[in-house]
């Protein structure tokens, strides 16, 4: 076993089997007494986004009777924890630290370090230090990844983010862990080294060599990510159905399904995945930093090639919904960033769980306050929603009778809030399928092909707002300026939609969505302008509400 100690230098480094060259047999020898300060590169999330950390490593050759190591600069528990992993693998990979200072400081100082991402740095200034590495700083490369107790290099959190911001801070090369490598080589212009024990990091700088960057390429692996298990080939009859999550995956509007048990509102909900437009590498990137923070991200993937399909169980709190926690972490709304968010048994979900999806479903974000600290999260999702119309789900079925009372009823109902239906473009009504429809010979059309006409449609609303210069990317993200820039009407058009407004009492922002979706319908036709036929299917999708609601 090797000594560290200030007066008598590290010797060699022991590998197992071999007969490698000690590698700071050559260095100076201080003095007894002497204060040795090593430096290195790693970096902290925060939110979604890095920042980037400079370990500073001070190894005094003082001999104490007992362990003086202490990390400074707001560390988390996890942090302070390191102390032992980092003593225990440095010992397992051949190294023995007697009890001297040492004291390691996480600057700056200010920021809120969580994670054990900070042992590898930690371990590798401390070899520094005690003249283990023939560099006397190390500032070209960064380095992040937990240790285990024999000395192997597990996976963090959050490698993504750290990637990006490498590269915007021109730091050339990252040493991660293997089991985060992938994720990291989506970055370009950052060359990724992956190690798997922390024997390998310390070769890796001494020698410079014997780690190969690893290279991936998001586009092709966006191609291979598009394999669906289910299609709308499964889905026999509900066409009306079928027309209407069209429409709102060809505008990205949010939806509601009511419709009785056995109807197939999950069935349906589950596949509108496979008809969006596929992801840019620009919004996978976006969304993989978002699970990669959570740490939902599967090991080894690299990127979320498809869309989120988030499906949150009806008893999850609002911080769960939302995000929250002392240091904020996203919730199903951000998981759901470029997806889709389906809450089923709408009504189930407590009304204080509903009402915080009020500012995300309005403005594609969401923002959690703490005393120490305020972060956003992106959360520009679609919301896809089912319910039964009444407590046993039969309220209005022509088979089967309701034993519900209008008080039940209402109760059931009022669980949704007027502003949270408003917020929903479209509400369809989904009847239990006949035996007729379930039979059937006629094969219903597939996803593919659906998903080629929402494509196409997507083309057309995107080549419309980047000639007018808009930062929008479909009809439902259109705010009340675009609207009136986008959405003229005929004189016939007004009339109806007056008519409607007056007649089923819509609020100003039901206004909005009608108009929204009718300029979706027509896009879907490739319609130059707004029709009434447009408008008239549009008020159909918002009907729906009153029928129940009143």
């Amino acid at each position: 076993m090797t000594t560290l100690t200030a007066a008598s230098r590290l010797e060699s480094v022991i590998f197992a089997n071999s007969g490698i060259r000690p590698w700071c047999a050559d260095l100076p020898r201080p003095g007894p007494e002497a204060s040795i300060l090593y430096k290195t590169l790693s970096a902290a999330v925060y939110g979604i986004d890095a920042n980037i950390i400079q370990v500073e490593v001070d190894c005094s050759g003082i001999k104490c009777d007992q362990d003086h190591f202490h990390t400074v600069g707001l560390p988390d528990a996890a942090v302070r924890e390191s102390r032992d992993r980092v003593r225990a693998a440095l010992k397992n990979c051949g190294y023995d630290i007697p009890p001297t200072h040492i004291t390691i400081n996480l600057a700056p100082a200010d920021i809120k370090k969580e994670g054990s991402g900070f042992d590898l740095p930690m371990a590798l200034g401390i070899v520094g230090a005690y003249g283990g590495l023939t560099k006397k700083e190390i500032q070209d490369c960064l380095f992040i990844g937990e240790l285990s107790l024999d000395g192997g290099v597990r996976g963090i959190r959050g490698t993504l983010p750290i990637a990006l911001e490498a590269r915007s801070r021109k730091i050339s090369q990252l040493v991660v862990p293997d089991a985060n490598a992938r994720e990291a080589a989506m970055v370009g212009g950052v060359d990724v080294y992956p190690v798997r024990s922390l024997l390998d990091v310390i070769h890796f700088v001494n020698s410079g060599n014997g780690i190969i960057p690893l290279k991936a390429d998001g586009d092709a692996l966006l191609r291979e990510s598009q394999d669906f298990l289910v299609d709308f080939k499964d889905v026999r009859g509900q066409q009306t159905a079928k027309r209407a999550i069209e429409i709102a995956c060809a505008g990205g509007h949010n939806i509601l399904m009511i419709g009785p048990p056995g109807s197939g509102k999950t069935m349906l909900a589950k596949r509108m995945p496979t008809i969006l437009p596929p992801l840019t590498f620009e919004e996978a990137l976006e969304t993989t930093k978002i699970h990669s923070v959570a740490g939902t991200l599967e090991p080894g993937s690299g990127l979320v090639g498809t869309r989120p399909y988030r499906a949150p169980h009806h008893t999850i709190s609002d911080a769960g919904l939302i995000g929250g926690g002392i240091v904020p972490r996203p919730g199903e709304v951000s998981l759901s960033h470029n997806g889709l968010l389906f809450l089923d048994e709408l009504p189930e979900f407590p009304r204080n769980v509903l009402e915080v999806l009020r500012q995300p479903l309005e403005d594609g974000s969401v923002t959690i306050a703490r005393a120490s600290m305020a972060l956003t999260f992106p959360a520009r999702f679609m919301l896809a929603a089912a319910m039964n119309p009444c407590p046993c789900g039969f309220h209005n079925d022509r088979t089967r009778e309701c034993q519900c009372t209008t008080p039940m009823i209402q109760r059931y109902i009022s669980k949704i809030s007027g502003p949270l239906m408003d917020r929903i473009d479209i509400h369809i009504d989904v009847p239990a399928v006949n035996y007729k429809e379930m039979r059937s010979a006629i094969e219903p059309e597939g996803s593919a092909k659906i998903r080629d006409r929402v494509v196409r449609t997507r083309r057309l609303q995107l080549a419309r707002f980047a000639a007018a210069r808009h930062r929008i990317y479909c009809n439902a993200q259109m705010s009340s300026r675009h609207i009136r820039q986008f959405c003229d009407l005929s004189s016939d058009c007004e009339r109806l939609l007056e008519r409607a407004m007056t007649q089923q009492g819509l609020s100003a922002r039901a206004h909005d969505r009608i108009l929204k979706v009718a300029r979706t319908i027509a896009d879907m036709e490739e319609a130059a302008s707004i029709e009434p036929k447009h408008i008239a299917e549009a008020i159909q999708y918002r009907s729906l509400d009153r029928t129940y609601w009143t």
